[in-house]
Protein backbone atom coordinates (compact mmCIF):
# COMPACT_ATOMS: atom_id res chain seq x y z
CA UNK A 1 0.00 0.00 0.00
CA UNK A 2 1.44 3.31 -1.21
CA UNK A 3 2.03 6.40 1.18
CA UNK A 4 -0.16 8.42 -0.61
CA UNK A 5 -3.25 5.57 0.03
CA UNK A 6 -2.60 6.40 3.43
CA UNK A 7 -2.75 9.66 3.35
CA UNK A 8 -6.11 9.85 1.98
CA UNK A 9 -7.81 7.81 4.88
CA UNK A 10 -9.79 9.85 6.58
CA UNK A 11 -8.49 8.42 9.95
CA UNK A 12 -5.08 8.62 11.29
CA UNK A 13 -3.28 5.39 10.19
CA UNK A 14 0.44 3.43 10.56
CA UNK A 15 1.50 1.03 7.83
CA UNK A 16 3.87 -1.93 9.27
CA UNK A 17 5.74 -3.78 6.84
CA UNK A 18 7.03 -7.23 7.52
CA UNK A 19 10.23 -6.55 9.44
CA UNK A 20 7.42 -4.88 12.07
CA UNK A 21 8.71 -1.51 10.68
CA UNK A 22 6.66 1.96 10.19
CA UNK A 23 6.59 1.96 6.66
CA UNK A 24 4.10 4.76 6.17
CA UNK A 25 2.52 7.42 8.27
CA UNK A 26 -0.26 9.91 7.13
CA UNK A 27 -0.62 13.60 9.03
CA UNK A 28 -3.08 12.26 11.85
CA UNK A 29 -0.78 9.41 12.73
CA UNK A 30 1.92 12.14 12.90
CA UNK A 31 0.13 14.60 15.27
CA UNK A 32 -0.45 11.49 17.34
CA UNK A 33 2.70 9.58 17.93
CA UNK A 34 5.49 12.73 16.21
CA UNK A 35 7.36 13.46 13.33
CA UNK A 36 10.36 11.29 12.67
CA UNK A 37 8.60 7.54 13.14
CA UNK A 38 9.04 6.40 9.98
CA UNK A 39 11.72 3.41 9.92
CA UNK A 40 11.23 2.74 13.65
CA UNK A 41 10.23 -0.58 14.98
CA UNK A 42 6.20 -0.02 15.92
CA UNK A 43 7.31 -1.54 19.62
CA UNK A 44 9.09 1.59 20.36
CA UNK A 45 6.57 3.70 18.95
CA UNK A 46 3.48 2.47 20.10
CA UNK A 47 4.60 1.10 23.31
CA UNK A 48 1.18 0.32 25.32
CA UNK A 49 0.45 -3.41 25.61
CA UNK A 50 -2.99 -3.64 24.89
CA UNK A 51 -2.41 -2.47 21.51
CA UNK A 52 0.84 -4.25 20.57
CA UNK A 53 -0.66 -7.58 21.59
CA UNK A 54 -3.62 -7.24 19.18
CA UNK A 55 -1.20 -6.30 16.46
CA UNK A 56 0.78 -9.48 17.01
CA UNK A 57 -2.42 -11.48 17.24
CA UNK A 58 -3.72 -10.03 13.80
CA UNK A 59 0.16 -10.87 12.43
CA UNK A 60 -0.13 -14.23 13.82
CA UNK A 61 -4.26 -14.95 12.63
CA UNK A 62 -5.01 -12.20 9.81
CA UNK A 63 -7.94 -11.87 11.17
CA UNK A 64 -8.98 -8.11 12.02
CA UNK A 65 -8.63 -6.93 15.58
CA UNK A 66 -9.32 -3.79 17.64
CA UNK A 67 -7.45 -2.18 20.63
CA UNK A 68 -7.90 1.08 22.95
CA UNK A 69 -5.68 3.31 22.57
CA UNK A 70 -4.59 6.21 25.01
CA UNK A 71 -2.69 10.00 23.84
CA UNK A 72 -2.76 12.91 25.24
CA UNK A 73 -2.85 16.01 22.30
CA UNK A 74 -2.22 19.37 23.49
CA UNK A 75 -2.89 18.86 26.79
CA UNK A 76 -5.84 17.20 26.11
CA UNK A 77 -6.85 13.38 26.96
CA UNK A 78 -8.07 11.34 23.83
CA UNK A 79 -9.66 8.09 23.77
CA UNK A 80 -8.73 6.28 20.32
CA UNK A 81 -10.10 2.93 18.79
CA UNK A 82 -7.53 0.88 16.90
CA UNK A 83 -8.75 -1.19 13.88
CA UNK A 84 -5.89 -3.67 13.00
CA UNK A 85 -6.47 -5.67 9.99
CA UNK A 86 -3.66 -7.35 7.45
CA UNK A 87 -2.73 -6.23 4.37
CA UNK A 88 -3.99 -8.60 1.50
CA UNK A 89 -2.05 -12.26 1.70
CA UNK A 90 0.94 -9.38 2.93
CA UNK A 91 2.90 -9.47 6.45
CA UNK A 92 1.63 -5.86 6.32
CA UNK A 93 -0.34 -4.72 9.09
CA UNK A 94 -2.07 -1.26 8.36
CA UNK A 95 -3.51 0.15 12.12
CA UNK A 96 -6.15 3.34 11.71
CA UNK A 97 -7.24 5.06 14.91
CA UNK A 98 -10.84 5.78 15.04
CA UNK A 99 -11.52 9.25 17.88
CA UNK A 100 -13.70 7.94 20.64
CA UNK A 101 -13.05 10.76 23.28
CA UNK A 102 -16.85 12.47 22.53
CA UNK A 103 -18.32 9.28 23.12
CA UNK A 104 -16.04 8.23 26.15
CA UNK A 105 -16.51 11.95 27.96
CA UNK A 106 -20.59 11.69 26.72
CA UNK A 107 -20.87 8.26 28.75
CA UNK A 108 -18.72 9.54 31.71
CA UNK A 109 -20.86 12.64 31.84
CA UNK A 110 -23.63 9.88 31.65
CA UNK A 111 -22.26 7.71 34.25
CA UNK A 112 -21.29 10.89 36.69
CA UNK A 113 -24.99 12.01 36.32
CA UNK A 114 -26.64 9.07 37.26
CA UNK A 115 -24.12 9.28 40.28
CA UNK A 116 -24.93 12.59 41.30
CA UNK A 117 -29.00 11.85 41.29
CA UNK A 118 -28.31 9.19 43.35
CA UNK A 119 -26.46 10.93 45.69
CA UNK A 120 -28.57 14.14 45.98
CA UNK A 121 -31.95 11.51 45.97
CA UNK A 122 -30.43 9.09 48.49
CA UNK A 123 -29.69 11.84 51.31
CA UNK A 124 -33.22 13.39 51.87
CA UNK A 125 -34.51 9.49 51.20
CA UNK A 126 -32.73 8.17 53.51
CA UNK A 127 -33.92 11.28 56.32
CA UNK A 128 -37.52 10.86 55.59
CA UNK A 129 -37.26 7.03 55.74
CA UNK A 130 -35.64 7.23 59.40
CA UNK A 131 -37.94 9.79 60.83
CA UNK A 132 -40.51 7.46 59.32
CA UNK A 133 -39.25 4.63 61.54
CA UNK A 134 -38.99 6.94 63.85
CA UNK A 135 -42.81 8.33 64.13
CA UNK A 136 -43.93 4.53 64.13
CA UNK A 137 -41.97 3.37 67.25
CA UNK A 138 -40.25 5.66 69.83
CA UNK A 139 -41.82 9.34 69.17
CA UNK A 140 -45.66 7.12 68.33
CA UNK A 141 -46.62 9.01 71.66
CA UNK A 142 -44.83 12.04 71.78
CA UNK A 143 -46.48 14.94 69.94
CA UNK A 144 -43.05 17.09 70.40
CA UNK A 145 -40.70 15.30 68.57
CA UNK A 146 -43.48 14.47 65.76
CA UNK A 147 -44.05 18.05 64.78
CA UNK A 148 -39.87 18.35 64.60
CA UNK A 149 -39.89 15.28 62.99
CA UNK A 150 -42.04 16.20 60.41
CA UNK A 151 -40.94 19.56 60.11
CA UNK A 152 -37.67 17.99 58.85
CA UNK A 153 -39.50 15.70 56.72
CA UNK A 154 -41.14 18.18 55.19
CA UNK A 155 -37.73 20.23 54.43
CA UNK A 156 -36.61 17.07 52.84
CA UNK A 157 -39.35 16.24 50.50
CA UNK A 158 -39.63 20.13 49.68
CA UNK A 159 -35.85 19.28 48.59
CA UNK A 160 -36.37 16.41 46.88
CA UNK A 161 -39.63 18.19 45.11
CA UNK A 162 -37.15 21.07 43.67
CA UNK A 163 -34.20 18.59 42.49
CA UNK A 164 -36.92 16.78 40.41
CA UNK A 165 -38.66 19.62 39.08
CA UNK A 166 -34.95 21.25 38.13
CA UNK A 167 -34.42 17.91 36.26
CA UNK A 168 -37.26 18.10 34.48
CA UNK A 169 -36.26 22.11 33.48
CA UNK A 170 -32.95 21.10 32.55
CA UNK A 171 -33.93 18.48 30.35
CA UNK A 172 -36.70 20.28 28.84
CA UNK A 173 -33.98 23.52 27.99
CA UNK A 174 -31.20 20.97 26.89
CA UNK A 175 -34.09 19.36 24.28
CA UNK A 176 -35.03 22.56 22.90
CA UNK A 177 -31.32 24.26 22.85
CA UNK A 178 -30.96 24.30 19.35
CA UNK A 179 -34.36 25.65 17.99
CA UNK A 180 -33.72 28.99 18.06
CA UNK A 181 -36.68 31.01 19.64
CA UNK A 182 -38.36 33.50 17.79
CA UNK A 183 -40.38 36.04 19.80
CA UNK A 184 -39.67 39.80 20.67
CA UNK A 185 -39.34 40.04 25.13
CA UNK A 186 -38.80 43.21 26.36
CA UNK A 187 -35.77 42.48 29.40
CA UNK A 188 -37.09 46.11 31.59
CA UNK A 189 -40.04 44.82 32.27
CA UNK A 190 -39.91 41.55 32.97
CA UNK A 191 -36.41 42.01 35.29
CA UNK A 192 -39.04 43.94 37.35
CA UNK A 193 -41.49 41.39 37.57
CA UNK A 194 -38.81 39.08 38.68
CA UNK A 195 -37.76 41.84 41.02
CA UNK A 196 -41.20 42.03 42.74
CA UNK A 197 -41.75 38.41 42.98
CA UNK A 198 -38.32 37.81 44.95
CA UNK A 199 -39.01 40.69 46.87
CA UNK A 200 -39.96 38.19 50.14
CA UNK A 201 -37.09 36.48 49.73
CA UNK A 202 -34.84 39.55 49.46
CA UNK A 203 -36.60 40.87 52.48
CA UNK A 204 -35.93 37.79 54.02
CA UNK A 205 -32.09 38.04 53.55
CA UNK A 206 -32.22 41.55 54.28
CA UNK A 207 -30.55 42.08 51.09
CA UNK A 208 -31.51 44.92 49.05
CA UNK A 209 -32.12 45.26 44.77
CA UNK A 210 -31.50 47.75 42.64
CA UNK A 211 -33.38 47.39 40.00
CA UNK A 212 -32.35 47.94 36.02
CA UNK A 213 -33.31 51.97 34.29
CA UNK A 214 -36.82 51.87 32.93
CA UNK A 215 -35.91 53.88 30.15
CA UNK A 216 -33.07 51.64 28.66
CA UNK A 217 -34.07 49.75 25.54
CA UNK A 218 -33.67 45.96 25.95
CA UNK A 219 -35.63 44.37 23.23
CA UNK A 220 -34.29 40.95 22.46
CA UNK A 221 -35.34 37.77 20.42
CA UNK A 222 -36.16 34.94 23.20
CA UNK A 223 -38.54 33.09 25.35
CA UNK A 224 -40.00 35.10 27.85
CA UNK A 225 -40.70 32.02 30.23
CA UNK A 226 -36.82 30.85 29.95
CA UNK A 227 -35.61 34.42 30.15
CA UNK A 228 -37.17 34.92 33.32
CA UNK A 229 -35.78 31.55 34.70
CA UNK A 230 -32.64 32.63 34.05
CA UNK A 231 -33.12 36.27 35.68
CA UNK A 232 -35.00 34.59 38.77
CA UNK A 233 -32.19 31.69 38.63
CA UNK A 234 -29.11 34.58 38.80
CA UNK A 235 -31.36 36.96 41.13
CA UNK A 236 -31.71 33.91 43.79
CA UNK A 237 -28.24 33.18 43.82
CA UNK A 238 -27.03 36.51 44.25
CA UNK A 239 -29.58 36.86 47.48
CA UNK A 240 -29.38 33.69 49.01
CA UNK A 241 -25.46 33.70 48.73
CA UNK A 242 -24.11 37.39 49.26
CA UNK A 243 -25.02 38.03 52.82
CA UNK A 244 -27.38 39.59 55.13
CA UNK A 245 -26.79 43.69 54.35
CA UNK A 246 -25.47 42.99 51.55
CA UNK A 247 -26.86 44.90 48.10
CA UNK A 248 -27.65 43.51 44.44
CA UNK A 249 -27.01 45.46 41.30
CA UNK A 250 -29.15 44.69 37.96
CA UNK A 251 -28.33 46.41 35.30
CA UNK A 252 -29.68 46.27 31.47
CA UNK A 253 -27.19 47.60 29.51
CA UNK A 254 -27.81 47.77 25.15
CA UNK A 255 -24.44 47.75 22.99
CA UNK A 256 -24.50 48.86 19.40
CA UNK A 257 -21.88 45.58 18.85
CA UNK A 258 -20.18 42.97 20.96
CA UNK A 259 -17.63 40.80 20.27
CA UNK A 260 -18.89 37.86 21.68
CA UNK A 261 -22.08 38.40 19.41
CA UNK A 262 -20.76 39.65 17.04
CA UNK A 263 -23.09 42.42 16.75
CA UNK A 264 -25.56 44.37 18.38
CA UNK A 265 -26.08 43.45 22.15
CA UNK A 266 -28.17 43.62 25.32
CA UNK A 267 -25.81 43.15 28.50
CA UNK A 268 -27.19 41.73 31.82
CA UNK A 269 -25.35 41.93 34.80
CA UNK A 270 -26.25 41.10 38.01
CA UNK A 271 -23.43 42.36 41.08
CA UNK A 272 -23.77 41.65 44.35
CA UNK A 273 -21.35 43.04 47.38
CA UNK A 274 -21.23 39.10 49.15
CA UNK A 275 -18.10 37.19 49.98
CA UNK A 276 -16.82 36.70 46.52
CA UNK A 277 -15.86 33.33 44.92
CA UNK A 278 -12.10 31.76 44.45
CA UNK A 279 -11.67 32.26 40.86
CA UNK A 280 -10.38 29.12 41.03
CA UNK A 281 -14.09 27.99 40.90
CA UNK A 282 -15.52 30.02 37.90
CA UNK A 283 -14.96 27.73 35.14
CA UNK A 284 -16.66 25.12 36.64
CA UNK A 285 -20.20 26.91 37.72
CA UNK A 286 -22.55 26.01 35.38
CA UNK A 287 -21.82 22.63 35.38
CA UNK A 288 -24.36 20.03 37.02
CA UNK A 289 -23.85 19.56 40.36
CA UNK A 290 -20.88 21.46 41.36
CA UNK A 291 -20.76 23.45 44.30
CA UNK A 292 -18.59 25.54 46.16
CA UNK A 293 -19.91 25.04 49.33
CA UNK A 294 -22.21 21.51 49.32
CA UNK A 295 -23.44 21.66 52.91
CA UNK A 296 -23.71 25.90 53.16
CA UNK A 297 -25.49 25.41 49.87
CA UNK A 298 -27.94 22.15 50.34
CA UNK A 299 -29.30 24.38 53.11
CA UNK A 300 -30.15 27.04 51.71
CA UNK A 301 -32.42 24.86 49.07
CA UNK A 302 -30.10 24.51 46.14
CA UNK A 303 -30.03 21.45 43.59
CA UNK A 304 -26.52 22.14 41.76
CA UNK A 305 -28.82 22.50 38.96
CA UNK A 306 -29.80 25.97 38.66
CA UNK A 307 -26.66 27.28 36.43
CA UNK A 308 -26.74 24.45 34.72
CA UNK A 309 -30.24 25.46 33.46
CA UNK A 310 -29.38 29.26 33.01
CA UNK A 311 -26.16 28.34 30.89
CA UNK A 312 -28.31 26.05 28.53
CA UNK A 313 -31.00 28.74 28.37
CA UNK A 314 -28.21 31.47 27.25
CA UNK A 315 -26.54 29.09 24.89
CA UNK A 316 -29.89 28.44 23.24
CA UNK A 317 -30.63 32.48 22.50
CA UNK A 318 -26.87 32.59 21.29
CA UNK A 319 -25.62 34.36 24.03
CA UNK A 320 -22.99 34.06 26.47
CA UNK A 321 -22.56 33.93 30.08
CA UNK A 322 -19.43 35.50 32.33
CA UNK A 323 -18.50 34.94 35.83
CA UNK A 324 -16.21 37.66 37.56
CA UNK A 325 -15.46 37.41 41.24
CA UNK A 326 -12.63 38.49 43.57
CA UNK A 327 -12.48 37.22 47.37
CA UNK A 328 -14.53 39.70 49.54
CA UNK A 329 -15.43 41.87 46.36
CA UNK A 330 -18.28 39.83 45.62
CA UNK A 331 -19.61 38.73 42.44
CA UNK A 332 -20.61 39.60 39.00
CA UNK A 333 -22.45 37.58 36.69
CA UNK A 334 -22.96 38.57 33.12
CA UNK A 335 -25.62 37.07 29.91
CA UNK A 336 -24.60 39.07 26.75
CA UNK A 337 -27.70 38.39 24.28
CA UNK A 338 -28.22 39.22 20.73
CA UNK A 339 -29.96 42.15 20.60
CA UNK A 340 -33.41 42.37 18.60
CA UNK A 341 -33.20 44.38 14.87
CA UNK A 342 -36.92 45.10 13.70
CA UNK A 343 -36.47 44.79 10.12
Amino acid sequence: MSEAIINSLPYPALLLGADERIYAANAGARQIFGDGILGRHHIAIIRQPQLLDAVETVRKTKEPGTARYLTTIARRDMTWLAHIAAVGDTDEILISFEDQTAVEDAEKQRRDFVANVSHELKTPLTALLGFIETLRGAARDDPKAQERFLTIMEREGLRMNRLVQDLLSLNRVESEERVRPSDTVELVGLSHSVINALSPLAAENDVKISGPDQSTKTDVVGDSDQLSQVITNLLENAIKYSGKGSEVFFALESVERHPMVRGPAVILTIRDTGEGIDPLHLPRLAERFYRIDSHRSREMGGTGLGLAIVKHIVNRHRGRLRFESEMGEGTTVSVILPAFLPE
